[in-house]
């Protein structure tokens, strides 16, 4: 086994030996059939639809599910031929619209107990994956993904408010009240082998939004209001306690309660070998201990891992290995995390629990700005004064942990070692986004935005990985608050301009292909994704690429949407 050190976010991979890694894994997974979509989200040719707005304003129905349609209930990620259960909340009566789902073979029952927190039922406790009951309709991302996912809906409901679909957004949020009462917290999705983990904490953002919007048209829902901060509270205090503590920094980190591999990618089988593969091929690569790759297979957990490969089987030379636990724990609060995955917190982010990310205490300090102004507004000043507290505390740690002066940027903090990571990120324009910033600290990170940009937009790093989360792949969400975080510090130009690259490459491929993608390659303005590991396709639909698309195209002067319009496909 070879040596370890803490050396991970550091290293840069040699582009001749991504190619080459990536032809060999690239083969080995030739053979994986990739997930249908629904009919409603098959390509449609580019002449039926030439402009990409009613597209997507026609998505946010193809893309909806209740829980009185059969199509909301199956789960692509496990086939066809799957199990189909809807699971109710412990004692809860089935209600009416869930009646007919008998014709389509759906099994609906109650969760044996009443759920307290993440964990508090474990998903191996229950006889199937089954989707968890939500009572209002909701937008799905598209493809694989097939029910409310956490972050990825505070995109959408950015897209939902842009087009005046005002109740269908807040129906969303209520789903996400429901969650907190009834499944222990907003889960990564509804689904019951989710139940161990949450997502990047929108929700106040969420709110706001909402709030915003519906004042806007005249509805200034108090009411309304103080019912969502009493959820928003409840959020906000799973990241403020074990095991979410990053230590004794005062910080958070994603972390998810289960153990061992993940059921959710039982459509990518080959994805843990796939990376054991990696790691055995790789001695040269340091990364933090323990080991991924276990020392002996008594030491590792999960399934026996036949490596090394050859295209899409194990070479004749192949022995079983095991990861470990440590390893499967980066891996699911990775998950958590959104990023999924990255060489961010060590390759394919197996360290992820291991650090207090810039992302999420960011998220966490806008949480508690958006909970103090939602106090004032009803009227509740003493818990604006604990709020605003709470948010100049957290800011003071963000800037003794995580800004890097020297460099201009804000780096995540690995708290086992007590060292800034150095692995340059896009969400260094988090702080940005959510007022935390100083005007000289946001100067510094602007000065940094060629790290990032791209013909097509902003990458997520300056390191091809050969994975999805890291160059050359650039995504909605992180373009959205990176442009709007430029906006909120006076750079409208760099705004403009980013905005610009990267929509005209989702309008490009929209016209070449007809559709709108989960993520895009922003070095080259396609739609292309190859990957090393994880996820194979680039999915379509694409529920926050969507509302990603209307924000940042409605904060553009006209002449710039034209520009957008006017994209040819290459």
């Amino acid at each position: 086994m070879h040596a370890l050190s803490r050396q991970a976010r550091s290293f840069s991979l040699k582009p001749r030996t991504v190619l080459l890694v990536l032809l060999v894994l690239l083969a080995q997974t030739a053979g994986i059939a990739q997930v249908a979509t629904a009919p409603a989200e098959q390509p449609q040719a580019a002449k039926q639809q030439e402009n990409i707005l009613p597209y997507i304003k026609n998505a946010w129905n193809t893309l909806g599910r209740s829980m009185n349609e059969c199509a909301s209930i199956s789960d692509p990620k496990f086939g066809p031929g799957a199990t189909k259960t809807l699971y109710l909340p412990y004692g809860v009566t089935p209600p009416p619209a869930v009646a007919g789902l008998s014709k389509c073979g759906v099994k609906v029952e109650n969760l044996p107990q009443k759920i307290t927190g993440l964990g508090s039922l474990m998903p191996d406790k229950l006889d199937a994956h089954g989707l968890l009951y939500l009572p209002n309709k909701y937008v799905v991302p598209g493809g694989r993904f097939n029910e409310m996912y956490g972050w990825d809906s505070y995109f959408i409901i950015v897209g939902l408010l842009e087009d005046g679909e005002r109740d269908y957004s807040r129906g969303i949020i209520e789903n996400f009240f429901y969650e907190i009462e009834n499944y222990g917290a907003i889960l990564n999705a509804n689904r019951a082998y989710y139940l161990t983990r949450s997502q990047p904490p929108f929700l106040t953002s969420m709110i706001m939004a909402q709030y915003a919007a519906d004042k806007k048209a005249g509805k200034d829902d108090k009411k309304w209001l103080a019912k969502a901060y009493e959820y928003a509270v409840r959020d906000h205090d799973l990241w403020t306690k074990a095991p979410k503590l990053a230590g004794d920094t005062g910080l958070a980190r994603y972390f998810d309660v289960g153990e061992g591999p993940v059921p959710d990618i039982a459509d990518h089988p080959e994805y843990y070998a796939a990376v054991a593969d990696w790691l055995l091929k790789h001695p040269d690569v340091k990364y933090d201990p323990p080991a991924y790759i276990a020392p002996t297979m008594k030491e590792g957990i999960g399934p026996e891992l036949m490596v090394p490969l050859c295209e899409n089987k194990a070479c004749p030379n192949a022995h079983a290995v095991k990861l470990t636990a440590d390893y499967y724990q980066g891996d699911r609060a990775m998950r958590e995390s959104g990023f999924d995955p990255s060489f961010r917190w060590g390759p394919f982010d197996g360290s992820t629990h291991h650090y207090a990310p810039i992302c999420l205490n960011s998220l966490l300090y806008k949480a508690e700005m958006d909970l103090a102004e939602m106090a004032t507004m009803l009227a509740k000043q003493a818990e604006t004064k604990k709020w605003k507290a709470a948010a100049e505390e957290r800011k003071k740690l963000i800037n003794k942990y995580m800004w890097n002066a020297e460099k201009g940027m804000y780096f995540d903090w690995d708290f086992e070692t007590g060292k800034q990571s150095t692995y340059n990120y896009v969400t260094t324009f988090y702080p940005l986004w959510v007022g935390l910033a100083t005007p000289e600290q946001a100067g510094a990170v602007m000065k940094n935005i060629g790290i990032f940009e791209h013909e097509g937009g902003l990458a997520m790093s300056d390191q091809q990985t050969g994975v999805q989360w890291d160059l050359p792949y650039g995504w909605a969400p992180t373009m959205l608050i990176a442009a709007q975080g430029m906006r909120k510090a006076g750079y409208n130009v760099d705004a403009d301009r980013v905005s610009v690259e990267f929509l005209e490459t989702i309008n490009k491929n929209y016209k070449g292909t007809g559709t709108i993608r989960e993520k895009y390659n922003v070095v080259t303005g396609s739609d292309e994704a190859p990957v090393l590991a994880g996820y194979h396709e680039n999915l379509i639909g694409f529920g926050w690429t969507n509302g990603t698309f209307l924000a940042l195209y409605n904060a553009l002067p006209p002449k710039l949407q034209m520009e957008v319009m006017a994209a040819n496909p290459n």
